[in-house]
């Protein structure tokens, strides 16, 4: 689904592509089942001014804005992050049909990660066949 997630369209579960951890219903909001980091603007985008002489800096104001960070638990990888103004709740930036993808990829004679090898590098295929195959059998198992 993107660059380090994976729906496992078989138990509808969001993966991480780097270490296989499940993060959640693939119904639902994939950030529920992330580590969130609150970071300071200031830590991001340094100002550019001296404070203490200018009311803008080029950094953007901690009042009005926060960095949430969202990473994997297993591994540590950063999978998105996102401006938002303080109080705001986590956007949801992906619905599935997930319906709809599993017959999509039924009428298909091939293994979805065959046919799209897209992954943190370009080893994707070779580095994250294993580790899927790894986790969907613990998972079946459990």
């Amino acid at each position: 689904m993107t660059e380090y997630l994976f729906i496992d369209l078989n138990s509808e579960r969001w993966l991480c592509r780097v270490c296989g951890q499940d993060l959640g219903n693939a119904r639902g909001n994939y950030k529920e089942g992330t580590l969130v980091h609150d970071r300071d603007p200031e830590e991001i985008h340094p100002p550019l001014l001296d404070r203490e002489k200018y009311q803008y800096t080029f950094s953007p104001d901690p009042v009005y804005c926060r960095i949430l960070e969202y990473c994997c638990p297993g591994c540590g990888t950063q999978i998105e992050a996102e401006y938002l103004p303080p109080g705001h709740p986590p956007t949801v930036d992906m619905i599935w049909d997930i319906d709809s993808l599993k017959e999509q990829w039924s009428k298909v004679d091939k293994d979805p990660i065959q046919v799209i090898n897209y992954g943190p590098d370009e080893n994707a295929l070779a580095e994250l066949s294993p580790r899927f195959e790894d986790s969907s059998s613990s998972a079946t198992q459990s």
